[in-house]
């Protein structure tokens, strides 16, 4: 805890997380105009300027950006966790069989893991999400798909490294079952990495989303979600600023703040920064 106090950036990423967090919890206590976030528009109130009453302004339909902004954090930080559930479902015992059991296991899944490396991660969402019907769970499928290959390759080096060591060793000569010995010992030493890769992939995750919802292959109007209101804005954004500026805002501080938590935990949990310190 020390150690992470004295990290001022990770400090400042945990306090947007939770800003972040608190917005998609309470957004309908905080929203001004909840019901614009889902169907309701206001035809006499369109390209409203920031004001007390919008203090975001409205946009085409007279919807009221602020209420759009919060409850689009539920959407965004969903597509996220949803993400990296199945990425880490997936990739995580894939990657430590591979690890443990090398040999054929090893080379065939290490295979298919490569298959879909081969691809820019953002290019085969995009393919995926143009068969598919555009939704925010097809494009939350897409994106899953592309991501838990690189969960499957850092557990199994990782897992490959624990596999080798005296302790795993002595569980065999005693004649601990595989299966045991992967659930004590091998997949336990090997999630840290996994932990500090998932909070660096939010950030990442958000981004890939909102590029989907910007393209018209993720969400579709009247879902508030951030990369859609920049989509629709982006036609008048000469005169109506307002229309992608807040939405915008808050794609960069979610990128950014995950990021510098994942950061901040990624120079925690470093052996050698742990060693070297008193």
């Amino acid at each position: 805890m020390r150690r992470a106090l004295r990290n001022p950036l990770m400090m400042v990423g945990l306090a947007i997380v939770a800003l972040l967090l608190l917005a998609a919890l309470l957004a309908p206590w905080l929203s001004p105009h909840p019901a614009d976030a889902r169907s309701a528009t206001d035809p006499l109130h369109t390209f409203a300027r920031p004001s007390v009453s919008h203090p975001f302004g409205t946009d085409d339909l007279g919807r009221d950006i602020l209420s759009r902004v919060l409850y689009g954090a539920r959407v965004s930080l969903r597509i996220a966790a949803l993400v990296l559930a199945f990425s880490i479902l997936v990739g995580v015992p894939l990657g430590v069989a591979a690890g443990y059991f090398g040999g054929v296991v090893d080379t065939v899944l290490m295979r298919v893991t490569d298959v879909f490396l081969a691809f820019p991660a953002l290019l085969l969402s995009l393919a995926l999400a143009a068969v598919l019907t555009p939704s925010v769970g097809n494009a939350t499928l897409a994106i899953a798909i592309t991501w838990w290959p690189w969960y499957a390759r850092l557990c199994r080096g990782q897992a490959a490294s624990v596999a080798g060591r005296p302790y795993v060793e002595s569980c065999r000569a005693l004649g601990l079952s595989p299966a045991r010995i992967v659930l004590r010992h091998v997949l336990p030493n090997s999630v840290t990495p996994v932990l500090v890769q998932a909070s660096l992939d939010v950030g990442g995750v958000i981004l890939t989303a909102a590029a989907l919802s910007f393209l018209g292959l993720g969400a579709q109007d009247p879902t508030p979600e951030w990369g859609l209101m920049v989509s629709k804005g982006q036609a008048y954004f000469q005169t109506q600023w307002w229309l992608v500026t807040f939405p915008g805002i808050a794609i960069l501080l979610a990128a950014l703040a995950f990021n510098l938590v994942g950061d901040g935990l990624r120079d925690l949990f470093d052996p050698r920064r742990v060693t070297s310190e008193p």
